[in-house]
């Protein structure tokens, strides 16, 4: 007599993509002990799973008793692999459930031949549901509907008879439409939910010979019967032909590719398919027909967009004589394209004899807005400790090495990009106009972007930080931190002491700025 767990045992389902029916008998044969090689798994009229482990007779109740544990992951697999169309797919399942119950980590193990296969099955079905989601073509269904093979005067006589959807259950006054789609597994329950919230607006059935989904406004109605194609026709058929024969691009052609997204399977039930053979055929004579037409010159605005776009060359700049014309020339600047986005120019500010001149980054939100530098946070941060030092900024010309904020936004806010080497140079021009017009003294570059300025050439920090430099051109150079490092400084312990150190700086600069 066989031993409990080896008898053999056959469970049919109806397997048409129901997971609670395979749930129930693996759930009923796992409490009984039933061994995976001892299941016979079979679906309603269909054929043998020929490639399942065998099966055993149910337990007696004092037999059986045993916790059932399984990972949510799982149950998600599970969900969708039931819905393959492969018969092996329910022995694979519990076979997958029986090792769960001692290898609590198997499904980790992505070399293991049954883990491979489920992830496969679970790919194939997600990928099917995507197809069917792009793949389905609605058309217009009514009394004078054209259709081929069955009547259409009645939307329930274009299903085949097996689809129990209940007649005059669509609403009056809606429109109505009928698809026809041929998935590869019972997808239709798992998609239908995708289709109503789409299409809620509309009454709709959707045939398949794996099931069929049905949406009237009010109810949702799916049903596992296969049904027939009704091969039904209207006037969007001619509009999608007419749309994909004038967005098809031969020079662009791959069909490979194509044929990947859109395999041969679903051709025929679009309508614009039936043209893609002959635009495949006749892609490499108009790519050369297009080569061989002759160049036309673009819109004449694009010549003014073009001719905007173009930076200044320094001879077609002129440089003005004085501070003020310098500062209204700015203001048209286009010698990167940072000014496509910033709201203006902000040029620096400040007495055109000043000893001292202070280098910044760039603008900031705020100072974009209002048009001068340093007036946000930053520049905040920096007249308090500047006056903690009596370093009057008054007397000092204040301006940054990029004259136009750059950002990028996220949602209503605009966050600080770091300007790139190409915007520092391009804006070089306008910062040696300032020196060459105020004739400071003293130079204090504030951060790495002012010092690559002033420098010409890219200089790290931590090198040339609270160093006074003499310069080239005979000016005195100062390096320290920009405010608004400060402020992004996280640890408030790190935070203190390097705020202690740009008074410090800004104290030396005060001694220097005396000197002059």
């Amino acid at each position: 007599m066989p031993s409990p767990g080896l008898e053999r045992q056959t469970v049919t389902l109806d397997g048409k993509g129901d997971f609670g029916e395979w749930r129930d008998a693996a759930r009923r044969l796992l409490v009984a002990g039933t061994l995976p090689t001892a299941v016979d798994w079979r679906e309603k009229h269909g054929t043998t799973d020929l490639f399942a482990d065998p099966v055993p007779a149910e337990r007696k109740p004092e037999e059986a008793q045993r916790d059932i544990t399984v990972p949510r992951a799982f149950m998600t697999l599970a969900e969708t692999v039931i819905c393959h169309s492969d018969p092996g797919r329910f022995g694979l399942l519990y076979r997958t459930l029986w090792r769960l119950q001692a290898e609590r980590n198997l499904l980790d193990i992505v070399s293991d031949a049954d883990v491979v296969r489920l992830n496969a099955m679970e790919k194939s079905v997600r990928r099917d549901s995507h197809k069917m989601k792009a793949f389905v073509r609605f058309k217009e269904i009514g009394a004078d509907t054209p259709t081929t093979g069955a009547p259409a005067t009645d939307v329930m006589e274009v299903i085949a008879r097996p689809v129990s959807l209940e007649p005059g259950s669509m609403t009056i006054g809606r429109r109505r439409f009928f698809a026809w789609f041929e998935p590869d597994h019972f997808i239709v329950a798992r998609v239908a939910l995708f289709f109503q919230r789409r299409f809620t607006d509309m009454d709709w059935i959707i045939a398949t010979p794996k099931g069929s989904a049905a949406w009237d406004g009010t109810t949702l109605t799916v049903t596992s019967e296969p049904a027939d194609d009704p091969k039904l026709t209207d006037d969007a058929d001619t509009l999608w032909r007419t749309y994909y024969s004038n967005i098809f691009n031969p020079a662009r052609l791959k069909v490979k590719a194509m044929q990947s997204e859109m395999p041969k399977k679903y051709w025929k039930n679009l309508p614009e398919a039936e043209l893609i053979p002959g635009l495949i055929a006749g892609a490499e004579e108009k790519v050369r027909a297009m080569a061989k037409q002759a160049m036309k010159d673009p819109p004449a605005f694009h010549a003014k967009v073009r001719e905007a776009a173009m930076p200044k060359s320094e001879e077609n700049t002129a440089r003005p004589g004085t501070l003020d014309a310098a500062r209204a020339d700015a203001r048209d600047c286009t010698r990167c394209p940072l000014y496509c986005k910033a709201t203006q120019t902000v040029f620096g500010e400040g007495p055109d004899d000043a000893k001292v001149m202070f280098v910044g980054e760039q603008p900031g939100d705020q100072e974009d807005l209002a048009g001068r530098p340093f007036v946000g946070p930053a520049g905040k941060m920096f007249d308090t400790i500047a006056g903690e030092v009596d370093l009057d900024r008054k007397t000092a010309y204040v301006t940054n090495a990029v004259k136009h904020f750059k950002y990028e936004p996220r949602g209503k806010r605009r966050i600080h990009q770091k300007p790139n080497m190409g915007e520092i140079r391009a804006c070089r021009w306008w910062l040696k106009l300032e020196l060459d017009l105020i004739q400071p003294k003293l130079v204090v570059a504030m951060g790495a972007t002012a010092l690559t300025s002033v420098m010409d050439h890219a200089e790290r920090l931590g090198d040339y930080r609270s160093r006074k430099v003499d310069l080239d051109d005979g000016r005195t150079l100062y390096t320290t931190v920009h405010p608004s490092y400060l402020l992004r400084i996280p640890d408030e312990g790190r935070k203190r002491e390097e705020i202690d150190r740009f008074r410090e700086d800004l104290k030396t600069i005060k001694t220097l700025s005396d000197k002059l």
